[in-house]
């Protein structure tokens, strides 16, 4: 929630808005789309915002990238400078562990059960989420498109200094990256909140549901504000490391994920649980993968972090 509020915060700074204003403007618009009282319209919403995300692909056309250079760059992958460092598993790890985060297991799950879905919907959510993932990727892809066209060699520390660069190149471009960066954070903050209060509701039993008023869930919504109040709190804190604070965010989510997606793993193999829905071995395969892809990112991070010259 605190990153969340970081790139909304440093995507207003560029048109001037203080900090204390856009935690606010984000606040009420995260407390309208959820006192509501209904899942399908705080969905809607968000499916509006997640359109909006798609701002940074026409801004990448707009400046004709080199076509023969990013096919080379996505087919041929190559080491920076330096190899294997400490700092390229630093980078790899808050890349993982803001695309493939612990909360979004938790977040699916609950808007599945708020969304009332059953059985016959599953094939259904699968393509849902596929399409989710592809777009998430696209999206990726084109802010490395933009910044690696425009700003190549620069070191850039975040998205909101590079949307800053790019104000001096072109205020259309510079305004579409801070946009986009907005609606990132905006994305993250309404569904992190979600996951967060509708784990805390099942842990502790309250009511939790979008399709509950507050009076009829009371905990759960005010769980819900008292994370937005904390989050943005802590971004107005007078000179807070907010980059650091970021990255080290993203790199703790990683070394938590395994844990996650063992278990998610063993509760989809477990035929009682599962019926005719238990994974098949490609999917074992595929999640076995990936987990141990992560496990060894993550071992070869600590190795580095510890032994800076022995990847060297």
């Amino acid at each position: 929630m605190i990153t969340e509020f970081i790139g909304m915060t440093a995507a207003l700074s560029i048109f001037g808005v203080p900090r204390i204003v856009t935690v606010l403007l984000a606040a009420i618009l995260m407390g309208t789309m959820v006192i509501q009282g209904r899942y399908w319209t705080w969905e809607k919403a968000a499916m509006v915002f997640c359109v909006l995300n798609l701002i940074y692909i026409p801004a990448a056309f707009m400046i004709n990238p080199p076509v023969r250079q990013v096919l080379q760059g996505c087919l041929v992958p190559q080491l920076p400078p330096g190899g294997f460092t400490n700092e390229l598993f630093f980078f790899l790890m808050a890349n993982i562990g803001t695309t493939i985060a612990p909360w979004m297991i938790f977040f699916q799950q609950s808007a599945v059960v708020d969304k009332s879905l059953q059985e016959k919907d599953i094939a259904g959510g699968k393509v849902d989420t596929a399409i989710g993932a592809f777009f998430t990727v696209l999206v990726a892809a084109f802010c490395v498109i933009l910044t690696g066209t425009l700003l190549p060699g620069q070191n850039i520390y975040d998205a909101a200094s590079a949307a800053a660069k790019f104000m001096g190149i072109s205020k259309q471009l510079g305004t579409f990256l801070a946009i986009g960066l907005f609606d990132a954070g905006f994305l993250g903050a309404i569904c992190i909140s979600l996951a967060s209060s509708w784990a805390f509701g099942e842990v502790f039993g309250w009511a939790h549901s979008l399709n509950n008023k507050v009076k009829e869930a009371p905990w759960f919504y005010a769980y819900y504000f008292f994370g937005i109040l904390l989050a943005g709190t802590v971004v107005l804190i007078p000179h807070a490391p907010l980059v650091l604070i970021t990255l080290f965010v993203q790199v703790i989510a990683v070394t938590l994920l395994p844990a996650a997606l063992v278990f998610l793993i063993l509760l989809l193999n477990n035929e009682e649980t599962m019926g005719k829905f238990k994974n098949t071995r490609f999917q074992n395969i595929a999640n076995i993968t990936i987990v141990t892809l992560i496990v060894l990112v993550s071992t070869l991070y600590g190795i580095s972090a510890l032994f800076p010259n022995i990847l060297k």
